[in-house]
């Protein structure tokens, strides 16, 4: 009887669970794997989702919403056609309209149906700290996105072989590791490749966004093929086209010769066919801190609570910690929970963001360590092994 009850229960709390596929083939067969395998979630994520029935749907049956969604589609298809059928196989397995899903990799680059400006349901959380000392090289980040996102992720581990090199970029094989948001591409939350490449993201607001450039989950989710990190500049930058949104990513290359370097690159819409980009490095000794806020480009920005959420939770690190210098630190600048009103960890009953997990990569052991629960008070649910290409003899 207690199952019974359990299972009708529309509120059923934090689980400690994240479940994991395993996948190989084409971009549509992967995608339609993850699909069929995470059906439930995904159709329960949409079923939820305020965001996509009063915000993104509305749009898309308007005039200029549909405009702006086409004119992105077409974009995306002239750029990225392997991604967009990994999305439409992902749709197909699942069975569930292929637009919605791309809706939600559009996200704020759509209009809003009333006033005609980007939607007012956002996110406004993740925070990342990457720690660079002789023993200690970590990256450590909270995903915080909306609360009906919590206990809607899981793990994609994906070989992906295509027949020819296509796209922008001309990737041909990519093999890598993300956390995704159910019914999302693979990339925009933390993810790492067989390069080597680790990287997670932060969501910026920008107030211009730009319909018929490359939405941010597209290029994240390009990032996943990058082989090193001037490749990694070029898939940011997307000359040609450009971004039509902004986040910054927090990464590094297990493989690169010499020093340890972290990099955070905060990327924006430009005028021009191409991302505005600027790379912040953190060499040894130097820590990078960052949230939902622009700290080096100079645009306009929106979503007052994303600022308000950001400008407090760096002053926490600021106020309240020194410069962090090993994992331990990192955990409890990310468990931190002193500003009621805006903290890092994000579990406010009620609230309408929640830190769905934490994840912490160990440069030097080459592990990642993902929490579903505050990690200063909890085991890590898993640590995975950072499984690398091997060098060819």
């Amino acid at each position: 009887m207690a199952e019974n009850k359990c299972a009708k229960n529309k509120n059923i709390g934090r689980r400690q669970s994240i479940p994991f596929i395993y996948t190989r083939g084409t971009h549509y067969e992967v995608g339609f794997d993850i699909g069929r395998t995470f059906s439930g979630l995904i159709h329960s994520f949409l079923k939820g989702n305020k965001t996509v029935d009063e915000e993104l749907v509305p749009a898309y049956n308007t005039p200029e919403g549909r405009r702006a969604y086409d004119d992105t589609l077409n974009s995306v298809k002239a750029n990225f056609p392997q991604y967009v059928r990994e999305l439409e196989g992902t749709a197909d397995g699942a069975n569930v309209p292929f637009y919605k899903l791309f809706l939600l990799h559009m996200d704020d680059i759509m209009p809003s149906p009333s006033q005609l400006q980007s939607p007012n349901i956002q996110p406004v959380g993740c925070s990342s700290i990457c720690v660079n000392q002789n023993n200690q090289e970590i990256m450590g980040h909270t995903e915080d996105a909306l609360a009906e996102t919590l206990n809607h992720i899981y793990f994609v581990s994906a070989h992906i072989i295509s027949e020819k090199p296509e796209g922008k970029w001309k990737a041909k094989e990519e093999r890598f590791t993300s956390l995704c948001y159910a019914g999302h591409l693979p990339g925009y939350t933390m993810s790492y490749n067989h390069h080597g490449f680790i990287f997670s993201i932060n969501t910026l607001s920008v107030k211009h966004t730009k319909p018929g450039k490359t939405p941010r989950m597209f290029i994240t989710r390009a990032l996943l093929g990058a082989e090193n990190f001037v490749n990694a500049q070029e898939i940011m930058r997307d000359r040609g086209c450009g971004a039509g949104n902004g986040c910054s990513i927090n990464m590094t290359f297990l493989n690169q010769e010499g020093d340890r370097l972290f990099h955070n690159a905060e990327m924006a819409p430009s005028d021009k066919e191409e991302s505005q980009l600027n790379v912040f490095t953190a060499s040894p000794g130097e820590c990078i801190i960052h949230t939902n806020k622009y700290l080096r480009i100079n645009i306009e920005e929106t979503n007052a609570e994303m600022q308000k959420s950001s400008i407090n939770r760096m002053a926490t690190f600021k106020n309240n910690y020194s410069a962090p210098k090993s994992k331990n630190d990192v955990i409890k600048m990310l468990s931190d929970h002193s500003n009621v009103a805006y903290p890092v960890f994000r579990d406010i009953p009620d609230d309408f963001v929640k830190t769905v997990a934490v994840g912490i990569f160990d440069c030097k052991a080459k592990t990642w360590s993902l929490y579903s629960d505050n990690p200063q008070t909890n085991e890590p649910l898993v640590v995975l092994p950072l499984v690398l290409k091997q060098a060819k003899q």
